[in-house]
């Protein structure tokens, strides 16, 4: 128990071990993106730093938020997004090749970012109301599937192959432990195999296309398609156990290693840190997934239970994507490694995500502890 007037309550009831973890998790992606810029706080680092901790304390402001505020927000905030989406194929920024971004003037706004919770707190609504008897039935399905597949079509417009499959996986999981019949389940997943090379050949971008059937060889194409991926494994593995030493990685400062500082740098941190701080991280990663998943057990609502594992596997999902593209066990999609990547919409994504969490596990707990 708090003593009175030692430490606010507010203070006082935010998980505060969580967000120590969830600070010593950016922190040392700082470290990493210190050490990728060749021992220099610019291009990356300060810029990263200012961008987490602001970041941050809007997630412990919402922490404050009532629980129910989720569930009454989660179809307008749908709705909105789906919009913005709408106005990103109409007049989106070009960037990268890619259209994905809103030029407000002062802010890019990637709304397919935001769409990541978003689903997950619309599906949870969903099947919040939709009453147990009919769990088990059609009308509990199709609903569920238009609403994921509008937002992951209008992704896989942008191109962003790697955040419409993000969507999809997110609304996914919701479907599945709202109770939705897992034999269902096993038939869409028949079915999507025989889509998939249909799908490959027909659907996807030139890019996309080779990204996909590069993982499975890329040392076919060492200086094409597959370089990314061979360069990652390099850098991983002359890291060992112990790694080559803080800011005596080659691979990343000798340019060798492409998006070092984003979507690789996974790789650029094993190369210095070796196998240790490989594991280290990802254990960390494993502790603040288990708190979400624990905040959905202990929730009291059906919407808070569904809406906290969703929000938890959408963290996972970011994690256990980039670690199996970096490692060349899945193509490259381009998702970044949460709160270590170099950029302010995946930590803002996150960030959204853990600040909902805690909003829900304040409701949720009992008693007020320090």
């Amino acid at each position: 128990m708090t003593s009175p007037g030692l430490i606010p309550a507010p203070l006082a009831q935010l998980p505060w071990r969580i967000i120590f973890l969830v600070v010593a998790i950016g922190t040392f992606g700082l470290v990493v993106l210190y050490s990728a810029a060749g021992g220099s706080l610019t291009p990356w680092a300060a810029r990263q730093g200012v961008v987490f901790f602001a970041f941050l304390c809007m997630a412990m402001l919402m922490s404050r938020i009532p629980s129910s505020f989720w569930g009454k927000i989660a179809f307008p905030l749908y709705g909105v997004l789906i919009l913005l989406l709408i106005l990103v194929e109409l007049l989106g920024a070009v960037r990268g090749g890619a259209q994905r971004w809103l030029d407000l003037g002062f802010i890019r706004l990637q709304p397919s970012e935001l769409m990541k919770p978003a689903i997950v707190l619309a599906m949870a609504k969903f099947y919040d109301m939709l009453p147990p008897s009919e769990i088990r039935k059609f009308g509990a399905i199709w609903p569920a599937a238009i609403i994921i597949g509008i937002p992951a079509g209008l992704v896989m417009l942008q191109p962003d192959l790697g955040t419409a499959l993000m969507i999809t996986f997110g609304g996914i999981v919701v479907m599945f432990l709202a109770g939705i019949p897992l034999r269902l389940f096993i038939g869409g997943a028949l079915s999507f195999a025989v889509v998939l090379p249909l799908a490959v050949n027909f659907l996807l971008h030139d890019y996309q296309r080779k990204r996909v059937l590069i993982f499975m060889n890329p040392e076919s194409d060492p200086l094409g398609a597959g370089y990314h991926i061979s360069q990652s494994k390099i850098a991983i593995g002359s890291g060992g156990i112990f790694g080559k030493g803080f800011l005596h990685g080659t691979q990343s400062h000798l340019d060798y290693l492409p998006e070092g500082h984003t979507d690789f740098v996974f790789a650029t941190m094993a190369e210095e840190w070796g196998l240790i701080g490989g594991v280290l991280l990802i254990l960390a990663f494993f502790l603040l997934i288990r708190w979400g998943v624990n905040v959905g057990v202990r929730a009291r609502t059906r919407f808070e239970k569904l809406a906290a594992a969703g929000l938890a596997t959408t963290i996972f999902f970011y994690v256990a994507i980039n670690l199996a593209m970096v490692m060349g066990l899945a193509p490259v999609v381009g998702i970044p490694l949460p709160l270590v990547s170099y950029g302010g919409s995946a930590q803002m994504t996150v960030l959204l995500c853990i600040g909902m969490l805690m909003s829900i596990d304040r409701a949720s707990r009992k008693t007020v502890r320090w």
